[in-house]
């Protein structure tokens, strides 16, 4: 889940800054479950750690611009990867 983990991280981040906590209360609303913090914090470590995020004084985190591009980049490999989204969403109905 690592790297769908840190896509929708990203994703997540892409309007404004949140801490931890935050993401997690977002991903649980995506996906019915609450990831632990040992899931999370190690997630957003990496991304820091590769400049995607930056995190402030009151622990938000926030898409560095390099994020941002890296954010687009994933996105189109997404798109590209599962151009017939439509046709699945109809397929699960």
């Amino acid at each position: 889940m690592k790297g769908y983990l840190s896509f929708l991280i990203m994703w997540i981040l892409r309007n404004k800054g949140m801490n931890g906590a935050e993401i997690a209360r977002e991903i649980e609303k995506r996906k019915g479950k609450k990831p632990s913090p040992g899931t999370i914090y190690p997630a957003l470590k990496d991304l820091k750690d590769r400049d995607i995020v930056t995190v402030d004084e009151h622990k938000k985190y926030s898409l560095t611009a390099e994020g941002e591009e890296k954010l687009k980049e994933s996105c189109k490999s997404f798109y590209k990867t599962f151009y017939d989204i439509d046709e699945m969403f109809e397929f699960f109905k």
